[in-house]
């Protein structure tokens, strides 16, 4: 069974390149063998990921992520079965939020910034499928 979990989180120390490197490379490294697709966004000191894959793997990956001492305030936004993946194109694609027209961010939110704890996981979920639409992903493939 496939499933699709939205979380949000707070970066515990200054986003970096490299530690933005550092989770992609784990991330295409780990995901793979488990099935496991999504996209990581990212902005200032926020992230908001989505992964798909079979129920146990996502679970189990969320899990990890929650003790994962890089992330703090760890949150759920939204989490469903699917039939088929939207995110199947990446092992995990990325998206720095800051080279995004604020413009794209503001029809989803208060502000022209990311803030997924206080939108909904159905606009966090809008939101990427618009980044994808206008070829914001970056890291495509495993």
């Amino acid at each position: 069974m496939l499933v699709r979990l939205l979380y949000a989180s707070r970066a515990a120390a200054p986003l970096t390149p490299a530690v933005i490197d550092s989770i992609m490379e784990q991330s295409k490294w780990h995901n793979v063998p488990r099935g496991i697709t999504g996209l990581l966004c990212y902005s200032d000191d926020q992230f908001i990921q989505v992964l798909e894959g079979g129920r146990d793997a996502v679970c189990e990956l969320y899990n990890t992520i929650v003790t994962d001492p890089r992330h703090v305030h760890v949150r759920i936004l939204y989490f469903e079965e699917i039939a088929e993946r939207r995110f199947g194109g990446w092992t995990m694609g990325q998206v720095n939020l800051s080279k995004i027209n604020p413009a794209l961010l503001l029809k989803y939110s208060e502000r022209p910034e990311l803030d997924p704890f206080s939108c909904s996981g159905s606009a966090s979920l809008a939101l990427l499928d618009e980044l994808i639409a206008t070829g914001s992903v970056v890291g495509r493939g495993g």
